[in-house]
């Protein structure tokens, strides 16, 4: 009888401007330790993990003396590369996952290809530079390198909203919860691949 799965992965990413280190448990139940050094950031990424319903470990130490660029951008490479890893060949998911979250007076969703051919489209405008201290533009470089680096086509939009804490939430859910369903087993793959090419 074959073992169950176990799709876990740990990286590691060393530079003159970050240090960081991620490990990933796909089929978790939501638990997060998360230190960026960013707190808004640390509280969206423990939401993305809870409701992907993926456990995480995140330590990023990062040249916050400078600016919060190089900490926010590096920790989506490295989880994008972890969940890549994790995924293997991506053989037996459902590949296609999608979410829509409303939160309060906002409403965002998440459509998500894992197909190996990295892009994001991101139609997302916010009304403030600046959520507490971090620049709400930096949330574009987070989702940006998070893709690239895991494989997704992900489309993120906002639909309506002002709220810019609601709509950053909710952009963050939306994520979660189209990747819970993408990288589910289906059984009626039989572990094999949702496409026609043979590849992903």
């Amino acid at each position: 009888m074959k073992g169950k799965l176990v799709r876990t992965a740990t990286i590691h990413r060393n530079t003159k401007e970050t240090q960081i280190s991620v490990t990933v448990n796909l089929d978790g139940t939501g638990l997060a330790q998360v230190s960026t050094g960013i707190g808004f950031f640390d509280h969206m990424l423990e939401s993305f993990a809870k409701h992907a319903m993926m456990d995480i470990s995140v330590d990023t130490k990062g040249d916050l003396h400078i600016d919060m660029h190089h900490t926010v951008e590096d920790t989506g490479i490295v989880m994008g590369q972890a969940i890549k890893a994790a995924l293997g060949d991506f053989a037996g998911i459902k590949r296609f996952g999608s979410a829509y979250v409303p939160m309060d007076e906002t409403l965002s969703r998440a459509c998500i290809d894992l197909a190996n051919r990295p892009y994001l489209v991101w139609q997302v405008v916010f009304e403030r530079p600046k959520v507490g201290d971090m620049d709400t533009e930096l949330f574009k470089e987070w989702f940006h390198a998070f893709a690239s680096h895991g494989g997704l086509c992900l489309h993120v939009e906002t639909l309506y909203g002002q709220n810019t804490h609601h709509i950053i939430e909710s952009c963050f859910k939306a994520l979660a919860r189209a990747l819970r369903s993408a990288i589910e087993i289906d059984p009626r793959l039989g572990g094999g691949l949702a496409s026609t090419k043979g590849v992903l």
